[in-house]
């Protein structure tokens, strides 16, 4: 009870509150702008934060991460192009709606399901801190490497049909955090004798120019164009009843938002395709869904707003980012000196409840705010590309300058956005390269301290939960080869079959 009236007091400060309203605000219309996102924009941010206090610098991140959400189903609705990434599958059933008359209702009901969502996220996130501050102590360097390297396992598998893409820019983004100054014996590596790589490549960079540099290049090079959308009339507060008359819908893709926001490398798109396919499966007309149903709605919107919250938990109680938002904020735990993992939840339970009780907040917020704004939004949906792609560009080459006044990290950012640029069109992921950096470091330090009271290879998982770790390890490479090998046999028939077909010609 002490630690929670703490968090109270560190909420109600003056600039966490203007923080918290700056983001979720600053997210939701960020997120209803196609070609942005929440990732461009963290990433422009990011350096900005450095120099305000950890919580209020958090906050305004995580109002961005929780709130963008909301704001891009707004354009996936009204003009069938989401506004993230994560929201494309709102455009299933939230686009025939519109075309049917029912945009009003549609954008009602991915209001309420977001933040049904979200508040269901943020109370299992609290409800779990006791058991995140029993378990966290038992955490040494071992079961931390074990976790990274988990997390690595799972980024890389959760890209099917691009696992060896995906393992490659892993391991590139591993090769990149190495670069510089070794942090036991500070000798040099990789610097071929320039002295602009002793510093190493440092993540911000990498960052802005894979995320945002390579979106304003993107953005640039495509042909300019400004979507209308028609404004909404009526009252949104009719979703809000609609919603529980499918409360079993909304429940389960909420539930599988959770777990799949606290398994790192999986997030939101796994999340919204099973309690999407789940919804359809149990559905009386599932012959609806794709054609406007209001449980597919429900279902994408519910699970994708479950997960950012869930997403925390890694990031808090091991110090492990499941993906690119999350190992965003790590950078800013970092710089402040505040280190997630056993010690946060011994030292700092107070400010870890702030936290929380800040993302119950934003959602609030933000659901409030879009009640009564919506049409406002529809006018910045309205903004040309190209005009977007020269703000996003100047304010990224700010943020990189910002950092240490180096044009040669102006430079290197550039040279990131062009591969993030190459990247997008090959279609091939960008994430494994920032997880790669940041996971690539925790293995580095943990493994190292781990080594000097490690004899045997055994001694290396003699503890349960190390034990645990790598068990799982195996089991995921396991099945993931026997799905590999059970889709090789379903294909092999096919092809023997064209073969034939085609001998026979």
């Amino acid at each position: 009870m002490e630690d929670l009236v703490s968090a109270f007091g560190l909420l109600a400060r003056w600039d966490v509150l203007l923080a918290l309203m700056i983001g979720s605000i600053g997210g939701v219309i960020i997120g209803a702008i196609p070609g942005v996102g929440a990732a461009v924009a963290i990433a422009i941010l990011l350096p900005a934060t450095f120099s305000l206090d950890p919580l209020v610098g958090l906050t305004m991140l995580l109002g961005i991460y929780g709130s963008s959400m909301y704001g891009g189903s707004i354009p996936a609705i009204l003009i069938n192009t989401p506004g993230t990434a994560v929201n494309a599958l709102t455009t299933y059933d939230g686009y025939p709606m519109t075309q049917r008359g029912d945009s009003r209702r549609a954008v009602s009901l991915a209001y309420s399901a977001s933040f049904f969502g979200g508040v269901v996220g943020i109370l299992c996130l609290i409800l779990l801190s006791p058991a995140l501050a029993w378990i966290a102590p038992h955490f040494g360097s071992r079961e931390i490497f074990l976790a990274a390297l988990l997390g690595i396992v799972l980024v890389v598998l959760a890209h099917r049909g691009q696992i060896f893409a995906a393992g490659m820019l892993a391991s590139f983004g591993i090769f990149l955090g190495t670069i510089g100054l070794e942090p036991i014996q500070y000798t040099q590596r990789f610097t071929f004798g320039q002295t602009w790589l002793s510093s190493g490549v440092d993540l911000i960079v990498v960052v802005l120019g894979l995320f945002a540099l390579s979106q304003a290049f993107l953005l640039l090079v495509e042909k300019d164009s400004s979507p209308q959308a028609q404004p909404l009339t009526g009252s949104l507060f009719s979703g809000l009843k609609e919603l529980f008359q499918h409360k079993r819908v909304a429940s389960a893709a909420s539930g599988f938002g959770v777990v799949m926001g606290m398994i790192p490398g999986v997030g939101e798109f796994t999340a919204q395709f099973m309690s999407y396919t789940y919804a359809q499966k149990t559905s009386d007309k599932p012959e609806l869904f794709g054609k406007g149903s209001p449980e597919g709605l429900i279902a994408s919107e519910a699970a994708n707003n479950a997960v950012p919250a869930a997403a925390m938990i890694p990031l808090l109680a091991l110090g492990v980012p499941g993906e690119a938002l999350t190992a965003m904020m790590l950078s800013v735990f970092y710089v402040h000196n505040v280190i997630p993992g056993p010690q946060l939840f011994q030292n700092q339970m107070d400010f870890v409840l702030a936290l929380y009780v800040a993302m119950l907040v934003l959602n609030v917020m933000v659901l409030i705010f879009l009640l009564f704004s919506t049409n406002l939004l529809t006018k910045i949906i309205q903004i040309p590309t190209r005009f977007l792609g020269i703000v996003i560009l100047t304010l990224s080459f700010v943020g990189v300058y910002s950092l240490r006044n180096s044009a040669t990290d102006c430079a290197i950012a550039a040279g990131f956005g062009v591969l993030g640029l190459i990247l997008k069109r090959l279609n091939l992921p960008v994430v494994p390269i920032v997880l790669g950096m940041v996971l690539g470091g925790i293995m580095e330090t943990k493994l190292r301290s781990a080594m000097a009271r490690v004899k045997e290879p055994l001694d290396f998982i003699d503890r349960p939960i190390a034990a645990f770790l790598f068990i799982t390890i195996l089991i995921v490479i396991a099945l993931h080869i026997r799905t590999m090998i059970n889709e090789h046999k379903k294909r092999m028939p096919d092809e023997d079959h064209e073969l034939h077909d085609t001998q026979l010609r």
